[in-house]
Formats: structure tokens, C-alpha cells, sequence
């Protein structure tokens, strides 16, 4: 099965997502998916955005996503958003998504910046994305305000493991450049549940805002806190850009530019940038969705064969085998 016959199982996926979710039951399903983990400001919703080549996700100060977010991105010829919770309804103009989202989140947890596991599901038909679903979980925190209880730390954590514990989850640890890593929330968790760094892939961010004379070249090149993934820098919009509405496609034009034209990252520079972020993240998922698809095979044939329990032995051990051999890259030279 090729690349694009791994990535048709992604929309099957996503329906399975979309009927879990209909009943309440996300948090337990134990699918491939890939949790966006970072702290309030790391750039989170800058990434994803870029992903998507549109401004629709809510901003402002203090926690701004305060359910988690499903997003699946599907290729297609025509742009046009779909929630799971306006069945029907097509969204055209992603400022209304905006305004969804808000209204959704608001509607279950309050407008005075209150928090909810209940997630909301949005897909997004685009030729501009790749087949890709993404769990966008609000940023960790220390300090409550409005209606948010003494103990939101542990409520948002408690969240973010409901996900990150997972074994297929898949973690994408987003951490700006312009703090000390080794402080990083996404990576804590991120180490607290994967210590060997298998499914977690760091994203740096901010590496255009860090001090004169300063890089992150080692953390690029996976040599301080290594991770077995690696990790990809990415550049995003700054504040002012936003403010003034600059184009998504010019940011990752400038984007590019950034990577081949500085000196600490130009040698890197084919595998930085969001565009090479969203192609690993399409091919990792493309393989587990495969793989989710063989082990379902696996157990009809175990229900149907009564095969014994060595049989089933040795093929879980050969199939454990070909996971790592083809998800898991060759350590960084």
C-alpha cells in the first residue's frame, strides 16, 4: 500500500472521531492523533494557522483555547470549514469560524475564561493542507483568572494527559526559542510520558525573537534535550503582523528566507520551515492509520482463526518490529 493509500484510511479515522465524539466518549478512544502540547504563548495557534493558510483560531490574553480543538485537515479541490456541532452547515469565511469556536467554547464553559474537556470538532477542506488531524489543547498555566478555580494547573494537566498518555498519540511539543528550553512545559510532560522520546516531535518557535548573538542551533540540530523524532524550526507570525493583517502565504515565504539565509540554520534549512513540519506530520500519521488498519485485520483473523497464543506472539513481536523500523527515524548523525 503506498502513501496515498495510507492517507485514504485518514478520513476513516476522522468519521470514527466524529461518532466517538457524538456520544462523549474522545478522551477514551485510543486512535492514532497528534496533541498540540505547549505553554500560553509558545505559538501554538500560529502553527496550526500557518497549516492551514487562514486566520480562524480565537486570540487574546491568558488561556485562549479552553476545549480541546480536533481539527482535521482534508485535501480537497474546494475551501470550506465544517463543525461537527452544525451539521450541515458549511463555513466559507473563516472569521465566522472564529466566531464559532468562541460561541462553541462559551456555550459549555462559560465567558469568563472557564475550561472543559468536551471537545470541539472542526474539519477543514482545502487544496492548500495536507490529510492531517491535529488535537489542539489549551496552553498550560499557573495562574487562574476570571471563573478559573485555584487548581487550573492540574485541571489543564489533568487534560493533557487524558491525550498525551496514549500510545498512539502521537506529542508535537511546541516551545519558543526566547526561553530556556530546559524550562519548557511541553517538553516536561512530553518526558513525563514518552522518557525515551519516541512520539514526541519538538517545534521551536520565536527563533526570529531570541537576543543578538544568540541561536538554537543545538536544539535544531538535536543535540541538547535530543528527542528521538528530532525537532523543526518554524517562524511565525509576530503580533504586529497579525494587527495588520499580514498574508499567510507571505509569512511562510519569509519564513523560508529566514532558514537559507541565516547563518546558524542555512545547512538545515530543507528541514525546517512549516511546510517540511506538515509533510512529517501527513507521512507519521499516513503510517499509523496503516498500521491501525493492520492490526484490525489482525484481530478478525485472530477471532475468526482462534489462532494460538504463539502465533499471535510472533506476529505482534514481527509487527512491533516493522513499527519501529519504519516509524522511528535513524538517530541524527
Amino acid at each position: 500500500m503506498g502513501n496515498r493509500g495510507m492517507e485514504d484510511l485518514i478520513p476513516l479515522v476522522n468519521r470514527l472521531q466524529d461518532a466517538f465524539s457524538a456520544i462523549g466518549q474522545n478522551a477514551d478512544l485510543d486512535l492514532p492523533q497528534i496533541a498540540v502540547v505547549g505553554g500560553q504563548s509558545a505559538g501554538k495557534s500560529s502553527v496550526l494557522e500557518n497549516f492551514v493558510g487562514r486566520d480562524f483560531l480565537p486570540r487574546g490574553s491568558g488561556i485562549v483555547t479552553r476545549r480541546p480543538l480536533v481539527l482535521q485537515l482534508v485535501n480537497a479541490t474546494t475551501e470550506y470549514a465544517e463543525f461537527l456541532h452544525c451539521k450541515g452547515k458549511k463555513f466559507t469565511d473563516f472569521e465566522e469560524v472564529r466566531l464559532e469556536i468562541e460561541a462553541e467554547t462559551d456555550r459549555v464553559t462559560g465567558t469568563n475564561k472557564g475550561i472543559s474537556p468536551v471537545p470541539i470538532n472542526l474539519r477543514v477542506y482545502s487544496p492548500h493542507v495536507l490529510n492531517l488531524t491535529l488535537v489542539d489543547l489549551p496552553g498550560m498555566t499557573k495562574v487562574p483568572v476570571g471563573d478559573q478555580p485555584p487548581d487550573i494547573e492540574f485541571q489543564i494537566r489533568d487534560m493533557l494527559m487524558q491525550f498525551v498518555t496514549k500510545e498512539n498519540c502521537l506529542i508535537l511539543a511546541v516551545s519558543p526559542a526566547n526561553s530556556d528550553l530546559a524550562n519548557s512545559d511541553a517538553l516536561k510532560v512530553a518526558k513525563e510520558v514518552d522518557p525515551q522520546g519516541q512520539r514526541t516531535i519538538g517545534v521551536i518557535t520565536k527563533l526570529d525573537l531570541m537576543d543578538e548573538g544568540t541561536d538554537a542551533r543545538d536544539v535544531l540540530e538535536n543535540k541538547l534535550l535530543p528527542l528521538r523524532r528530532g525537532y523543526i524550526g518554524v517562524v511565525n507570525r509576530s503580533q504586529k503582523d497579525i494587527d495588520g493583517k499580514k498574508d499567510i502565504t507571505a509569512a511562510l515565504a519569509a519564513e523560508r528566507k529566514f532558514f537559507l539565509s541565516h547563518p546558524s540554520y542555512r545547512h538545515l534549512a530543507d528541514r525546517m520551515g512549516t511546510p517540511y513540519l506538515q509533510k512529517v506530520l501527513n507521512q507519521v500519521a499516513s503510517i499509523s492509520f496503516f498500521f491501525i488498519f493492520f492490526f484490525s485485520f489482525f484481530i478478525y483473523f485472530e477471532m475468526e482463526f482462534c489462532w494460538s497464543a504463539m502465533v499471535r506472539s510472533r506476529l505482534t513481536a514481527t509487527s512491533a518490529s516493522w513499527i519501529q523500523a519504519i516509524l522511528l527515524p535513524r538517530p541524527p548523525k
